[in-house]
């Protein structure tokens, strides 16, 4: 059974993951109207993802007895100065969802609910690799710089990008 502040903070990150989807995929829209078809859909594959986190959450609480809560979202940014800008409002977004998470297992612990303390390792886990990923995709585009042949390779192969981190590797 869920306390009060447990499911009311869990529906606080409901919010948040679907904030994120939306952000992601305002991105994606963005990015496919300036004909980056390659961060446009990666991105939209982030939004997707997002809502996974999302329904993840829902399907939590509901199940430990709470009422998951859909709530208004606030509208996400749809225009950017540069496909760098997004990347840039990509980490500084992972990395406030990191701060909610590591808050949320914060308080699980207050509360000495280790079920949703164990639920939410999960979470930690992805946000150690949403973040490394969006900082290994600034480290590229960084090397980019202005080179439009080389914005042209990173928006073809920014779908097969991959990172491994530190949550992937066992004993590590």
């Amino acid at each position: 059974m869920l306390s009060k502040s447990i499911e009311a903070a869990l529906n606080k990150q409901i919010r948040i993951e679907a904030e994120s989807s939306q952000a992601y995929l305002a991105m994606a829209i963005w990015a496919e109207v300036k004909g980056l078809e390659g961060i446009s859909s990666f991105m939209y594959s982030q939004s997707d993802e997002e809502r996974e986190h999302m329904l993840k959450l829902v399907k939590f609480i509901n199940e430990r007895g709470g009422h998951a809560h859909v709530s208004e979202l606030n509208a996400p940014n749809v225009t950017f100065t540069s496909y760098k800008a997004m990347f840039e409002k990509l980490l500084e977004h992972e990395i406030f969802v990191s701060e909610s998470i590591n808050e949320l297992v914060h308080i699980s612990l207050q509360e000495k609910d280790y079920a949703t303390h164990n639920f939410l390792q999960w979470y930690v886990s992805e946000q150690i690799e949403e973040e490394a990923m969006a900082r290994t995709i600034l480290d590229k585009v960084k090397m980019i710089g202005d080179d439009k042949g080389g914005l042209y390779l990173f928006d073809r192969d920014i779908q097969q990008l991959t990172v491994n981190s530190a949550a992937d590797t066992p004993g590590a």
